[in-house]
C-alpha cells in the first residue's frame, strides 16, 4: 500500500469512527432514563428510607348543630348609581337595625357582598342602576332560625334569605371523627400487611385531611303568612387521614 492510500484509508476510518460516535451520544441524549431502585436508599448521610403500607381510613360523627349562620340581602334601583346607594343605605341601616335588635352583637354581623351596577334594555342602553348588599349573622338558637328570618323580612324589609348551620365549636366532634378514621386506616393496614405475609410496625406519618364543619346554604323566599320553617337535622363532620405504617 502506498503513503498516500495509507493516509487516506486512515483518514476515511477516523471520519467513520467521530460519525458513529456522534450518532451514540445524540441517541442516549434523546432516551428516556432508567431509575433502578432499591429496597432501602439512603436518602441523606445517617438517614434510610424503608418500605411502608400507605392506608387511607375515614369516619363520620353526627352531631346536633347548635350555631345557624343566617344571612339577609336588600336591594335598591335609581335612574343613577348615586341614588340606588344612597337607597340601598337606608335599607341596610334598616336591615341592620332590626338584627341588633334581636339580641345579635356588632361582632357576629359581616358583610357578604356589597354591589353597584347599571340595568340595560334589550337594545343595551343603560336605564338605571341597581345596588345590592347581602349580610350574614351568627344565631345561637338554632330553634327559632325561622322566626329570626320572618322578623328579617317583616320588620328589617330584608328581600333575599339564607342559612346554613354549624357547630360554634367543633374540635370536639372532629377529635372523635379522627380516632376514628385512624382505627380505620389501621385496620385496612392490618389486612393489607396479612395479605403481604408482612407483619404491620408502628406508624411513621398521620396526614388529616378534614375540611370545614357547616351545612351547605339554603336560600329561602320571604316568608307570606305561614312562619318560616327551617327544620335543624343533624350535621356530618367528616375527618380523611392518610396513615403510612413501617413493616416489622
Amino acid at each position: 500500500m502506498t503513503p498516500a492510500l495509507r493516509q487516506a484509508f486512515v483518514v476515511g476510518a477516523f471520519a467513520t469512527l467521530c460519525a458513529v460516535s456522534a450518532t451514540l451520544a445524540v441517541n442516549a441524549l434523546s432516551r428516556s432514563p432508567i431509575v433502578l431502585a432499591t429496597p432501602t436508599v439512603t436518602t441523606n448521610p445517617g438517614t434510610t428510607y424503608s418500605p411502608g403500607i400507605i392506608t387511607s381510613g375515614d369516619a363520620t360523627v353526627s352531631k346536633r348543630p347548635d350555631i345557624a349562620f343566617l344571612s339577609a340581602g336588600v336591594d335598591a334601583q335609581a335612574s343613577t348609581a348615586a341614588a340606588a346607594q344612597k337607597n340601598l343605605a337606608n335599607q341596610a341601616a334598616k336591615l341592620i337595625a332590626r338584627i341588633k335588635s334581636l339580641g345579635v352583637p356588632d361582632q357576629d354581623i359581616n358583610t357578604l357582598g356589597y354591589s353597584i351596577g347599571p340595568r340595560y334594555a334589550n337594545d343595551g342602553t343603560i336605564t338605571g342602576y341597581q345596588a345590592s348588599e347581602q349580610l350574614e349573622m351568627k344565631w345561637h338558637n338554632v330553634d327559632n332560625a325561622g322566626t329570626a328570618l320572618d322578623a328579617l323580612v317583616q320588620q328589617g324589609g330584608a328581600t333575599r334569605l339564607g342559612v346554613s348551620f354549624g357547630l360554634a365549636d367543633p374540635k370536639a366532634a372532629q377529635a372523635e371523627a379522627r380516632t376514628l378514621a385512624i382505627g380505620d386506616a389501621r385496620s385496612r393496614a392490618a389486612a393489607m400487611a396479612k395479605a403481604a405475609g408482612v407483619q404491620l410496625g408502628q406508624v411513621l406519618s398521620v396526614s388529616d385531611n378534614t375540611s370545614g364543619v357547616r351545612s351547605p346554604n339554603s336560600n329561602f323566599a320571604p316568608a307570606a303568612d305561614a312562619g318560616t320553617q327551617v327544620p335543624v337535622g343533624q350535621l356530618d363532620i367528616v375527618v380523611t387521614v392518610e396513615v403510612e405504617f413501617a413493616i416489622a
